[in-house]
């Protein structure tokens, strides 16, 4: 009965080891969309992450609720981290004790708690020397242990730069678009303030290369879904989707200059959106209203007109925008339910300002002018 249950703890600790291991690699060194659902960082996304999106939306409200919010990215990537290692350690303690815990200890004798300590300290590389490996097989599994625990500290070591720099680059066009689309950005503020199609083709062609980075670092590294811009009216969503927004625009206005380049970024933003929805794991979902109103659309139109020549025909050209509309918003209105991250607007609201005309610190200048003025007088 003992050696059907050693060599069974053997086999579970083989298994666990082997499992810890494939995942490690497919999430951190594969660059590639993994499809299976036996995963680490699945459990974050099904599971976890509804729950904490739950809770923090019951329980805050405002800014609060948005840091709370970004919290979880971060955390679950620690918490990735923390049972592959706590995996690998059990595995090879239960390999170990399987195979008899052939250990030196004076003080406990051969227990699992002893075998399991053991591991622990050979697999961060310790080395107390207290508890010491007997028998020859103890020995090697203690030298692979030691070899797999160095290799799985430098991958994480070089995992977490190569995140925050994918992190980093991802966001440098949502920063770029604040001044150049407003606060959040829409489609129609970005068109208002470029002066001619020349402008409108060149960030295009920026957001091509943009949504094609997205689509690779998102991919290689899903964790990075979960992690929100700097700013709260930010996020890589709201500016993917106004990508997709402007580029279905200038293509539903017909031939012209920049047709060519506004088709190349729209496949691009659309390929990306429909990979992260299967990356994630979510159901396309059919918007219930319409973002896009009726007057709204009007007042684009009127946008357009200023840089863009008029369509022979305007029914023509809001049912083409309608039909580009229907090949993102699906996949675009799921990414934003699971992640909780509203969609931008068409056109801004009157009262919205951009990020970089808003300060804490400008009502304590102006107070502090007038009061030199008041000091003057």
């Amino acid at each position: 009965m003992n050696i059907v249950l050693d060599l069974l703890a053997a086999l579970a600790g083989l298994l666990l080891i082997s499992y810890t291991l494939w995942d490690t690699f497919r999430t951190v060194v594969l660059p590639r969309r993994v499809t299976s659902r036996l995963r680490v960082i699945w459990v974050f996304y099904r599971l976890l992450w509804p729950g904490w999106r739950r809770l923090v939306l019951r329980l805050s409200r405002g800014g609060a609720r948005e840091t709370l919010l970004s919290l979880f990215g971060p955390l679950a990537l620690l918490m990735q981290t923390a049972i592959w290692a706590t995996g690998l350690i059990l595995g090879f303690a239960l390999l170990l004790w399987g195979f008899g815990p052939d250990l030196n200890d004076p003080i406990a004798g051969p227990t699992f708690g002893t075998t399991l300590y053991f591991s622990g300290v050979t697999f961060l590389t310790l080395g107390f020397g207290d508890v010491r490996p007997v028998s020859a097989l103890a020995r090697l599994l203690a030298v692979a242990e030691a070899g797999v625990g160095f290799a799985f500290l430098a991958l994480v070591i070089s995992y977490l730069p190569t995140l925050y720099q994918a992190f980093s680059r991802r966001e440098v066009v949502i920063s770029l678009l604040d001044a150049r689309a407003g606060s959040p950005p829409s489609a129609g503020e970005l068109l208002r303030r470029c002066d001619e199609q020349h402008d409108v083709r060149a960030l295009l062609a920026e957001w091509e290369v943009w949504s094609a980075e997205v689509l690779e670092s998102h991919m290689s590294y899903p964790a990075l879904a979960l992690f929100r811009s700097l700013h709260d009216h930010q996020s890589w969503l709201a500016t993917l989707t106004t990508i997709l927004d402007t580029s279905a625009l200038m293509l539903s206005r017909g031939p012209g200059n920049v047709q060519r380049q506004a088709r190349l970024t729209f496949a691009m933003a659309r390929h990306t959106a429909v990979d992260l929805v299967q990356v994630l794991d979510v159901e396309p979902i059919y918007p219930d209203r319409n973002r896009l109103a009726p007057g709204t659309y009007a007042q684009l139109q009127a946008i357009l007109d200023d840089i863009y020549p008029a369509p022979a025909d305007p029914g023509s050209t809001q049912e083409q925008l309608r039909g580009l509309r229907q090949l993102y918003e699906p996949y675009v209105t799921a990414l934003s339910r699971f992640l909780h991250i509203p969609l931008p607007r068409w056109l801004p609201s009157s009262t919205e300002q951009d990020a970089w005309e808003a300060s804490p610190y400008d009502d304590m200048h102006w107070q502090r002018l007038q009061l030199g003025d008041d000091a003057d007088a």
